[in-house]
């Protein structure tokens, strides 16, 4: 990433003290940190050398005081009108970006050259890696971090993080298949090439359950690479009785012959289950 010490300083005093935003050397800094983020040399969180993830408060901050510097406005886009305080993302055929209409980018948010988005949503702050589809009706909320070669299915809700600045956002890695109606939510980070089948929610509580061993192994927050993922259940005893809560199973590692390009059918084909 570029240089930026100069402005995360402007942004996060203007944060601590948003009558510093009349003064246009903090409002420039804001939204100088949006134009980054929209060029994608700026990220709300990125990857180490030693393969964990760093979260970048004041990059949440320049957005939400960003949302403050704005003003709602009308936007017409052919038929369609829009009433918002955020843009829409321009010149996407210059970034090598396909967009399926009404598919919808909003200024912030950073897909890199060969991404495509069918009719979903990306938002502000999100990055999209290349070679990754965001299938119809798919979702990628705000700073979630999108590897490349990824799919995600249609109707996968990928949950976004505005506040607290310093929230880890959902992050998945390179080579993952995200089936069709999952949800990921609360930071979860769904780590290299994993699989996560049709319907699977994880949130920042869900219990995932590792079952191909001997005994279950309990995860939360975190899929493990090269996971295969499916929907389960288990009992939890209340005071009105007992009654199944969801989780999600490991069944199983993505094998090494499966090709990429049918991930999702192929894995689950291996362990007999259906996408």
């Amino acid at each position: 990433m570029p240089e930026t010490s100069d402005l995360q300083n402007k942004i996060d005093a203007a944060f601590a003290d948003r009558e510093l935003l009349t003064d246009a050397a903090h409002r420039a800094a804001v939204e100088e940190a949006l134009a980054l983020l929209d060029r994608g040399e700026l990220r709300t969180a990125s990857q180490k050398e030693d393969g964990s993830w760093e979260t970048h408060p004041w990059v949440g901050r320049a957005i939400l005081l960003y949302f403050g510097l704005r003003k709602m406005e009308v936007q017409e886009v052919g038929p369609f009108e829009f009433h918002d305080k955020i843009p829409l993302k321009k010149n996407l055929e210059a970034q090598k970006v396909r967009v399926v209409p009404p598919g919808t980018v909003r200024y912030g948010a950073f897909l890199e050259p060969g991404a495509v988005l069918m009719p979903g949503y990306v938002n502000i702050g999100a990055r999209v890696g290349s070679g990754t589809m965001v299938d119809t009706w798919a979702t990628v909320g705000s700073s979630a971090q999108i590897g490349q070669h990824c799919h995600l299915s249609g109707g996968v809700g990928i949950g976004g993080v505005l506040e607290p600045p310093g929230a880890r956002p959902v992050i998945v890695e390179d080579g993952c298949f995200i089936g069709s109606r999952a949800i990921i939510v609360e930071g979860v980070h769904v780590e290299r090439e994993a699989v996560i089948g049709a319907g699977v929610v994880l949130t920042s509580s869900t219990k995932i359950i590792d079952v191909t061993g001997e005994e279950p192994v309990e995860v939360v927050g975190r899929v493990p690479a090269r996971s295969v993922v499916i929907p389960g259940m288990r009992n939890k005893t209340f005071a009105a009785g007992t009654y199944g809560i969801p989780c999600a199973l490991i069944i199983g590692q993505r094998k090494a012959s499966t090709d990429r390009k049918t991930s999702l059918n192929a894995a689950l084909r291996d362990y007999d289950v259906s996408v």
